[in-house]
């Protein structure tokens, strides 16, 4: 189908949709698994409930949100991946399964009860680590007795028993086991009562402060796309389905694709920006970028109340305002160009749209269509 063709057809230097058409999370090549409590209790046991996890895995555990660097595969161990995973080949050594593992929700959001939005949701870590050669996605559901397990048992019922861990990489900041005892030097010295090694990977700075998903966030609602794509070590990106908003944008010359993001993105702060459009071309096989500009807001002008997410295309043609709909785009955010403004007439807001085109146009420069 024309999703699939997408994917065969991708490169990492490209962002990509990461959802399904069905906006399901599974990815090609990489197996997930949302473990029950029942199969939990089943890995305190020393059995999988699920027939489906492969054994004789690498593991690399953690939590991590937008921190680690892409797309180079020689950061994998910034997204916290067992060292040497660049050269696995699952072909030579069959039973070896890279292998991610991860708690859901995260243990701050089950203490605490507040959910918070995310710079890479499920859908798009998924793809991301399908890409870095992740075999396996193994989420652990953070309960009252997952937390209560001392950081001993931890690894001999969860880690040794239950997953058959046989090498493991956790970041140096790695907590875990009841009231986070544990940390990452003690795992390595749990782990080796059972001749299982321990990577630990070193956290990363930039300007000589620790990057963290927290600094992103921060430049991201500042308005400091340089910064965020510096931290990130790409481009921060918006992905979702092209839904029917209200048309104004057509009305005032301007025709927008009004995206329908995943609940729990993590959204910059309310303006307009210079995007890079993928998804959009007339052709599911040319994957080139298309320039735009993109407005996050409420629409103040009009007395909107609901946040939209409005993307133009600079080279809008018209036989692409009906072809959009229901396609999944993926936005690539480029610069700042001005905050939210609410105008005194249509008018107003018009010439400012046309203003805020020619704006992107300079920033995004040659590259694109």
């Amino acid at each position: 189908d024309d999703m699939a063709l997408w994917r065969a057809k991708s490169r990492l230097e490209q962002p990509l949709n990461p959802l399904n058409t069905d906006e399901t999370l599974s990815q090609p090549g990489l197996i997930q698994q949302t473990l029950s409590s029942q199969s939990v209790a089943a890995l305190h046991r020393g059995m999988i409930a699920s027939g489906n996890i492969a054994f004789g895995r690498n593991i690399a555990f953690g939590n991590s949100d937008g921190s680690a660097k892409w797309p180079d595969r020689s950061d994998a161990d910034a997204l916290e991946l067992p060292t040497g995973l660049t050269t696995l080949n699952p072909s030579l050594n069959p039973s070896i399964y890279a292998t991610v593992v991860t708690f859901s929700p995260h243990p701050q959001e089950y203490f605490s009860g507040i959910s918070r939005p995310l710079l890479t949701p499920m859908v798009e870590k998924t793809w991301q680590l399908s890409q870095l050669g992740i075999q396996q996605l193994v989420m652990l559901p953070f309960d009252r007795a997952l937390s209560a397990l001392s950081p001993q048992d931890f690894v001999a019922q969860i880690l040794i028993e239950g997953l058959q861990a046989q090498r493991i990489s956790v970041g140096n900041d790695f907590r875990f086991g009841k009231g986070r005892s544990g940390d990452a030097q003690g795992l390595q010295a749990i782990a080796a009562h059972y001749n299982v090694p321990v990577t630990r990977v070193p956290l990363r700075y930039e300007k000589g402060d620790r990057i963290s998903s927290s600094r992103i966030r921060a430049a991201l609602q500042a308005g400091e796309l340089a910064e965020a794509t510096q931290l990130l070590g790409r481009p921060y990106t918006l992905t979702g389905k092209v839904v029917k908003g209200q048309q104004l944008g057509r009305t005032l010359g301007f025709p927008t694709a009004n995206l329908r993001l995943p609940d729990d993105k993590y959204l910059p702060r309310t303006g307009v920006y210079s995007v890079y459009v993928y998804g959009a071309g007339d052709d599911l096989q040319d994957f080139k970028p298309l320039k735009g500009v993109m407005n996050i807001g409420h629409r103040p002008t009009v007395n909107g109340q609901s946040l939209s997410v409005e993307v133009h295309l600079l080279d809008w043609a018209p036989a692409l305002s009906d072809n959009l709909y229901g396609r999944l785009l993926t936005v690539s955010l480029v610069g700042f160009i001005r905050a939210e403004k609410k105008f005194e007439s249509l008018d107003q807001l018009q010439a400012q749209i046309s203003a805020d085109c020619g704006c992107a146009l300079s920033m995004l420069g040659g590259g694109g269509r």
